[in-house]
C-alpha cells in the first residue's frame, strides 16, 4: 500500500479525534509523533510508547522532556491492502499506545481486543 505522508498524518489526526475528549484531556505531557520507521529497524514496530506511564509517575516527576508516542507509517502500509485499512490499522495502533500511557500493558491489551 502507498500513501503520501501528508495523507497518513491526516489519518493520525483523525484517529486522535475518535478518542474521547475525556481521555484526551487526561493525558500529560506526551506528544504524538509520525515517523517512517523505527530507528532501531524492527520492521514489524507498528508504533511504540516512549516514557512514564501515568501510573509510574510520583511526586518525583518533573522537569522532563514529553512522553512520545511514535506512530510508525511504513511498517503499517506494509501490512494494508487498502486505505481503509490504513484507517483501521491506524487507529489501533493509536488507541493502544495511548493506552500505555495510562499504564496498561499489551497483556490487558491483548484481552480488550486493541493488539
Amino acid at each position: 500500500m502507498e500513501m503520501t505522508q501528508e495523507r497518513f498524518e491526516e489519518l493520525v489526526r483523525d484517529a486522535l479525534d475518535q478518542v474521547p475528549g475525556e481521555l484526551l484531556e487526561m493525558m500529560d505531557n506526551v506528544v504524538v509523533l509520525v515517523e517512517d520507521d523505527s530507528p532501531d529497524g524492527e520492521g514489524e514496530l507498528l508504533g511504540l510508547y516512549e516514557g512514564h506511564a501515568l501510573t509510574e509517575r510520583g511526586w518525583h516527576y518533573g522537569g522532563v522532556l514529553p512522553d512520545r508516542i511514535m506512530i510508525y507509517r511504513n511498517p503499517i502500509l506494509r501490512i494494508c491492502e487498502s486505505e481503509d485499512d490504513v484507517v483501521e490499522e491506524v487507529a489501533i495502533t493509536v488507541v493502544h499506545e495511548i493506552a500505555h500511557h495510562f499504564g496498561i500493558d499489551d497483556d490487558r491489551l491483548h484481552e480488550l481486543g486493541w493488539a
